[in-house]
């Protein structure tokens, strides 16, 4: 199997949650795959005491109830030792860029916990495989390794089996030639986490659950309702009260970080 091309730990991680609201929805739990520069590999897995209701329709995907997780943990309880844990590593995961980085830097900001991912390279396998062969992590799995993932939605079987489709695509699309929408052509699926992280991040938005995008002049513009778009600073010059229904409405914590700092810089 090949060897990862490393200049810094990369952690691959899983999450099973409430639900799939990144503003209001928790953990319950994680499982971290940590590769080191040498190739050597931990594995954390943890259940964490949500302290919210898990609602019955997530319980029956994930297997993880009430019960299961009301003596474990909360995540401000641990958020610490994570955050050391995950210190100084990109990351990775499976459709990790659009839900589980957001829902975890979330859970750091609740706990107050500093977690900056923004010099961390992100690596979503699932966008490999969307973009290179259009298609569920089982499905993945069985085209690409050739398996059938025993005890899926476990988070545990979910993230290894994550890990293993990465090493195969890195074997799978070496030298192959990709051409996007644009008739641009590239070889962009190498052995290199800058490369991947270039290929994978399809989104171009300034917080993580996408609220808030670029222009192609580089500038913040909202993305979604009734200002979409429109330069965030304009907004906020012309509807000051915008800022302030944002910040109390149900959006992601991070989101209102960035809509912030956008303020504080007009100033």
């Amino acid at each position: 199997m090949i060897q990862l091309n490393l200049t810094r730990p990369i952690a691959f991680f899983d999450l099973e949650t409430t639900g799939v609201n990144v503003a209001s929805d928790r953990i319950v739990e994680i499982s971290i795959l940590k590769i080191h520069v040498d190739g050597t590999k931990e594995i954390k897995t943890k259940r964490i005491n949500p302290t919210i209701p898990i609602p019955k329709q997530a319980s029956e995907i994930h297997g993880i109830y009430d019960k299961d997780v009301a003596n474990e943990p909360t995540f401000k309880a641990i958020a610490k030792s994570l955050a050391t844990f995950l210190d100084d590593c990109d990351l990775g995961g499976y459709n990790s860029n659009k839900f589980d980085v957001p829902i975890l830097v979330e859970e750091f900001m609740r706990a107050d916990v500093p977690f900056e991912f923004k010099n961390r390279k992100l690596i979503d396998v699932q966008n490999i495989f969307h973009k290179m062969e259009q298609r569920t992590l089982s499905a993945a799995y069985k085209f690409y390794c050739g398996k059938e993932i025993r005890n899926a939605h476990s988070a545990e079987a979910d993230i290894e089996a994550t890990f293993e489709v990465f090493l195969s695509q890195l074997e799978r699309y070496d030298g192959k030639e990709f051409e996007d929408k644009k008739g641009n052509k590239s070889f962009p699926v190498k052995n290199d986490m800058q490369a991947i992280h270039d290929f994978t991040n399809i989104n171009n938005n300034a917080d993580l659950a996408g609220r808030i995008g670029f222009n192609d002049k580089g500038i913040e513009v909202f993305s979604f309702g009734k200002h979409t778009g429109k330069p965030v600073e304009q907004v906020l010059r012309d509807e000051p009260s915008y800022f302030d229904w944002m910040m109390k409405g149900d959006f992601p914590l991070y989101t209102k970080k960035v809509l912030k700092e956008i303020k504080d810089r007009m100033k």
